[in-house]
């Protein structure tokens, strides 16, 4: 047999250009904007002092202090004092630190990994609860003296205690413990009994209504539970998440409560891992999914907020009757009123809001990673900034003009560069627009905008749209496919099935298909040509008033001669340049065979049951020979008498006894050629 190298329609070609020439720079018609006028869009940016609602309405938002906790690891839970200074649960061996007037101190140590909740109960003694021991400490009147933590009570089948609350009518303590989802009621002595026992692993959050009610979420199946009297619980709701982390209940009755979808299993800290860091584990994770429901008197549940970008950490209700929720990734809080107007109120540069106080005198932000105590001062009024992300053209941009639309008078700065992270090579920031005009940054692949309420700090922006023009780079045809339209894209083999399969049909259509670098995005229209091999003229494949602007055509093969014959696809963007800055590329596929014609019988004859033959195709090679029992429907397959389908001709020499039994008997003989093609003749068997 013949080595042969050939290539036909029903054979992919994957070709790829030898080089690309850079185009000279040019200016692309096409106008584009980068327009910013929802939650989302506004959410990617930073916030200083600066807010955002659900609405799209940017305005000045809350005004933080920073106050860093340089020794501390995580903040876990916090209690206020009477004289307005803060205590603050962390994770470094359980210390508890106290922040007031701008000043930290180590108010106490409890040895633990963490202190993971506290509470202000008999007397204004504050209640402390750790893991992994199921610890509990006191510190009298709030106080402590920067040394170990008084004991309190420890507490049977308990490793952790994840919150605290305080009956202040009943002078009743309540933890929420894990591994064996308990809550426990404990009196000033310390004594504690179970109040109730779940079927969950741990109860992570409680809160207390007016008439001794308590509320108490679960981690496991994500259960809010309410408990009457000690052992008499029923389900308030069964939430689709993994947790309750937090309960509120509002002056009215209503009740709040957070729960999270996880991206990864819970499993408390223990004492052999790395000391625990903040409110959801000892390592930062990937962020979950977040809820805040309501729960009205009726106990009909109304979700209020969803993030699908992090999950929420901290819950607490403002001295404006909302819930605030602060999350577990980018360290922001969030608030919501009755008509579901959310807004982001607070963006810290910490990972993590691990305790959150909205209402009484004292306000305050405490984030984790690093530790740092944001004091709320008020509203941010002039100082208020908000920086966008950086915005990216793709490629060199020249900017044009930036409009906004506000209620009262706002100033925006732009700066520009060609890295996606600013630094010392990009512009500085331009000189403040305080009315919509024309960007004076010069180009650059990449933007920011920045918008400040210098002049009026009431002033509410809605909208923002920066439009530019990039570069007109060149597209580049990369590739080229080309296959049979009964053959699948990217098979290698022939267009002929495993004998005794149904035959595909040979089909004189050719599905041409490119693939394209597009890199500015720019409309493509596209020209086809062909010639036959070893000659120099290009034919095109279009009719003469056809645009072309998909990457694919079915070229109908079946007027042109038998042959090997060559594609060439152009790309060209002039449907979006002017003549003199239009570009334009070109790529030459590698051979492609044109077969529509059959096979042919040159010998076929049988004695006895041997029977003999012999096929030629115009191109070949041919590529299955088969013979059957007329009417019988039944194909078997018969082998070329060199074993191997390789060429255009093909003998075969086959004994088929096995095959007809004795007797007289029409045989049906049939080959095809690799394009499909076939061709069939009948022989009698004696």
């Amino acid at each position: 047999m013949n080595a042969k190298n050939v290539f036909r329609p029903v054979i992919p070609l994957a070709l790829f250009a030898a080089s690309a020439l850079l185009a000279t720079p040019a200016s692309a018609v096409g106008t584009r904007t980068f327009q910013i006028d929802s939650l989302d869009d506004f959410k990617g940016g930073d916030f200083t002092g600066a807010s955002v609602d659900s609405n799209g309405n940017l305005r000045a938002g809350l005004a933080l202090g920073a106050t860093p906790l340089k020794d501390a690891q995580g903040v876990w839970s916090s209690v206020t004092l009477s004289d307005g200074s803060v205590l603050l649960g962390t994770g470094n061996d359980g210390k508890i630190f106290k922040v007031s007037g701008g000043q930290v101190s180590l108010a106490a140590t409890t040895g633990q990994m963490a202190a993971s909740a506290m509470v202000t109960a008999w007397g204004g003694d504050v209640i402390v609860g750790t893991f992994p021991e199921g610890k509990m400490f006191k510190l009298p009147g709030g106080k402590g003296d920067g040394k170990d933590a008084a004991k309190f009570a420890d507490l049977p089948d308990t490793e952790d205690v994840w919150a605290l609350a305080f009956d202040e009518k009943a002078k009743a303590l309540y933890a929420a413990t894990g591994p064996e989802g308990k809550v426990y009621r404990i009196d000033q002595s310390g004594k504690a009994q179970v109040y109730f026992d779940s079927d969950e692993p741990h109860i992570v959050s409680l809160a207390l209504d007016s008439s001794g009610a308590v509320y108490a979420g679960s981690n496991g199946k994500g259960l809010l539970y309410k408990i009457t009297a000690p052992g008499r619980a029923s389900v308030v709701h069964d939430f689709d998440a993994d947790d309750v982390k937090a309960i509120a209940v509002a002056a009215d009755g209503s009740v709040y409560a957070i729960a999270n979808k996880y991206n990864e299993a819970f499993s408390p800290p223990k004492r052999n891992r790395t000391n625990a860091t903040g409110p959801t584990g000892s390592k930062p994770g990937r962020p979950g999914k977040g809820e805040l429901t309501r729960f009205g008197k009726t106990g009909v549940a109304e979700k209020m907020l969803e993030d699908k970008d992090t999950h929420y950490v901290t819950l607490t209700l403002g001295d404006d009757g909302q819930a605030y929720v602060g999350t577990g990734a980018e360290g922001r809080v969030y608030t919501v009123d009755d008509n579901h107007l959310s807004r982001l109120v607070a963006d810290t540069e910490e990972r993590q809001v691990g305790a959150l106080v909205m209402s009484g005198k004292k306000k305050f932000v405490a984030t984790t990673d690093p530790v740092v105590f944001h004091e709320v001062k008020g509203d941010a009024g002039a100082d208020a900034v908000w920086t966008s992300k950086v915005l990216d053209a793709g490629l060199r941009a020249t900017f044009g003009r930036l409009t906004w639309r506000s209620d009262g008078q706002v100033e925006l700065e732009t700066r520009s560069g060609a890295t996606e992270t600013p630094d010392n090579t990009w512009s500085a920031w331009s000189k403040a627009l305080t009315a919509p005009g024309d960007v004076q940054s010069p180009a650059g692949r990449y933007v920011q905008m920045r918008v400040r309420f210098g002049k009026d700090a009431k002033a509410s922006l809605r909208e923002i749209a920066l439009s530019f023009v990039t570069d007109n780079a060149r597209a580049l045809v990369t590739s080229i496919d080309a296959v049979t339209k009964n053959q699948p894209r990217g098979s290698i083999k022939t267009g002929i099935v495993q004998s005794g399969s149904e035959t595909l049909k040979a089909q004189p259509s050719v599905k041409i298909s490119w693939r394209t670098d597009n890199p500015d995005q720019d409309e493509l229209r596209y020209r086809l040509y062909y010639r036959v091999d070893g000659q120099s003229t290009w034919r095109s494949l279009l009719k003469p008033a056809e645009k072309l602007t998909r990457a694919d055509y079915d070229w109908d093969v079946s007027a042109l001669p038998e042959g090997t014959y060559r594609i060439k696809v152009e790309a060209t963007d002039e449907l979006a340049n002017p003549p003199d800055k239009v570009t334009s590329h070109t790529l030459e596929s590698a051979t492609v065979v044109v077969d529509t014609t059959a096979p042919v019988f040159k010998a076929l004859s049988i004695t006895g049951r041997q029977l003999k033959g012999e096929i030629v195709d115009g191109i070949g090679p041919v590529a299955r020979i088969e013979v059957s029992i007329a009417g019988s429907d039944e194909w078997r397959p018969l082998a070329p008498s060199d074993g191997v389908f390789d060429e255009a001709a093909e003998t075969f020499d086959s004994n088929i006894a096995a095959l007809v039994p004795a007797g007289s008997h029409i045989l049906a003989v049939r080959a095809f050629d690799i394009a499909g093609n076939v061709v069939m003749r009948d022989v009698e068997a004696k």
